[in-house]
């Protein structure tokens, strides 16, 4: 990496400090530059308009603030409102929340999987399960990221947002039962990406408390940025001239009361919209200004800017598949604290005394006491009054845990499509899961690992012994996880056990890849001024989660764009 990037460096940080002083502790004004979008001029200009603050978007618009005039535009509310709302003790209600102003809009994809998007500032980091842990060294590779300036990007974000989780003991008897399973070594804490079983990062702080990529607005300067709320972009606006290309000049988005209002860029060349508004967004944001299948776009009379048929393909979400495994023994509340990553494309997390909405909790009980009504053991008091009364088993908070089983890399992709032309409904996604053989056998392969992790001398203490490999796989079979029809053998097959009881770990990724839509600078190909900066570019996701390298990138194309804007184009190395 060049001299002039390091001089360039030091300018930023020279800014930060003038703003912020030196302790990273300190906060920014926040609600001196976070507003609802009715309080948005009808006309502003900009020499960045970023479009949706999630974790990419928060990191990005921290660093193009150190310099630049930067507008931020988040389509959901504020994660501070409630403070303890986001926190680990509410993980699934968040996610189950089908309110409209939720932190979770809800979708159901064409393959019949229920998922969900993030609509709240700070993204996905505010509705996930916290863990953090950075991308493999081959991830790094294929984008062609600078190694130095990743790890120092990293290192920004974990200043503020990462913390390392206590294992007490029902996630340690389940890691060390991991290890009996073979999956070895034992890493120990750290956030790189290393097969075996490791602990990794969390987002949560020790009173269970979780820092989202909001808290890296902290690090902005407040003099530079505006962030509205509730502000939903309806399209890119660009200039089209003959012999010129395709230039985008700013956007029309309209705030939470109908108006409409345009953000422009400055008359300065170098200044650009940015979309970051994740795997859903920008693909469907980009058809619906007029970038994307010309047939489709035709189809919705949406005038073409340009035909680019790669737009919404390429579309990938990690299967998930899991056990529910209720205890005999307490168990702590705990989100993803451990991973185990397996050699042949499979990783293996946890979750335990998780609490569900009251309808979901009625439902698991119910279809764990009718299992345990087969069980010719199942005389013992506990199992008498779970089937009387099923929720005696269950209240809103588990007794017991969840296992579940991830595929890496899945060869089987899909594709987005317009529902219609409203950018507050979700697009039309299909993502065929275990279409590709490979996929199905990584699944059935992760599967046996968590069954035998489950009946590992270490995790004794956590089972019912009555209660089979079986029984649990029919337990889930039961349950109504997604719309996806069930074979009558799927307690007795993993291979349909998978296909049909498949859910999403929210990892979806692509639509707008690296190398077909973005080139190497995240710049739209065949546009001018126009960036994708979020997982929407992702070939894989990377690492066990994608959230730390997603507000790795965040950060690192700051530096990136403004190292261009102020030195000219940066070099490679």
């Amino acid at each position: 990496m060049g001299f002039e990037f390091w001089m360039f460096l030091s300018l930023v940080y020279v800014s930060h400090f003038h703003f912020h002083g030196l302790s990273l502790a300190e906060k920014a004004p926040y609600y001196s530059f976070v507003h609802e979008a009715a309080m948005a001029p009808e006309v502003s200009f900009y020499d960045y308009i970023i479009i949706g603050g999630g974790t990419a978007g928060c990191p990005l618009a921290a660093t193009l603030s150190e310099s630049a005039n930067v507008l931020v535009l988040e389509r959901g509310g504020s994660p501070y409102e409630n403070p303890s709302k986001p926190d680990k003790g509410n993980f699934f209600p968040n996610l189950l929340d089908v309110s409209p102003s939720s932190y979770a809009q809800e979708f159901t994809s064409e393959d019949g999987v229920y998922n969900a998007r993030a609509r709240v500032l700070g993204g996905g980091s505010v509705i996930n399960a916290g863990f953090y842990s950075r991308a493999e060294p081959e991830f790094l590779k294929q984008t062609g990221l600078n190694e130095a300036l990743v790890n120092y990007s990293y290192q920004w974000v974990e200043k503020k947002i990462a913390f390392e989780p206590s294992m007490l003991q029902w996630q340690s008897a389940l890691r060390d039962g991991l290890l009996e399973a073979g999956v070895l070594p034992n890493n120990g804490f750290t956030f790189d990406h290393i097969y075996g079983t490791k602990i990794g990062g969390t987002i949560f702080d020790g009173d269970d408390h979780r820092h989202t990529a909001a808290d890296l607005l902290e690090y902005a300067n407040p003099y530079r940025i505006k962030v509205y709320l509730h502000a939903t972009v309806e399209k890119i606006i660009f200039e089209t001239k003959v012999f010129s290309r395709t230039r985008a000049q700013g956007v029309v988005f309209e705030d939470e009361l109908g108006k409409k209002h345009w953000a422009l860029l400055t008359k300065d060349y170098k200044s650009e919209v940015i979309l970051s508004a994740g795997a859903l967004g920008s693909p469907q944001l980009l058809m619906l200004s007029g970038i994307g299948p010309s047939q489709q776009l035709k189809k919705f009379g949406i005038k073409v800017v340009m035909d680019q048929p790669l737009v919404g393909q390429g579309l990938v979400d990690n299967p998930l598949n899991f056990l529910l495994v209720p205890s005999p023994s307490p168990v702590e509340l705990s989100l993803v604290s451990f991973v185990g990553i397996t050699r042949f494309g499979s990783y293996i997390e946890a979750c335990s005394g998780i609490s569900f909405t009251p309808s979901w909790s009625r439902s698991v009980a119910k279809a764990l006491a009718a299992i345990l009504n087969q069980t010719e053991q199942s005389s013992t008091k506990l199992f008498q009054e779970g089937i009387l009364n099923p929720e005696s088993l269950l209240d809103t908070r588990i007794r017991g845990g969840i296992i579940f089983e991830k595929v890496k890399d899945p060869i089987s992709s899909g594709y987005l499509e317009l529902r219609n032309m409203n950018p507050r409904d979700n697009p039309k996604v299909t993502f065929n899961y275990f279409q590709a053989p490979e996929d199905l056998m990584k699944c059935v392969h992760g599967v046996k690992i968590a069954i035998d992790a489950v009946y590992s001398k270490s995790f004794s203490n956590f089972r019912y012994e009555i209660l089979s490999a079986k029984a649990l796989l029919e337990l889930i079979v039961n349950l109504p996880l997604n719309q996806r029809p069930r074979h009558l053998t799927s307690a007795f097959s993993l291979e349909k056990f998978c296909m049909d009881t498949v859910m999403t770990i929210w990892h979806y990724h692509g639509g707008c890849r690296l190398g077909k839509v973005v080139d190497r600078d995240y710049k739209v190909l065949g546009v001018e001024a126009l960036r994708i900066v979020d997982g929407s570019t992702f070939t894989s996701s990377p690492g066990t989660n994608p959230q730390a390298t997603v507000m790795m990138l965040g950060r690192y194309m700051g530096l990136k764009i403004l190292q261009e804007r102020y030195f000219g184009k940066y070099r490679k190395k």
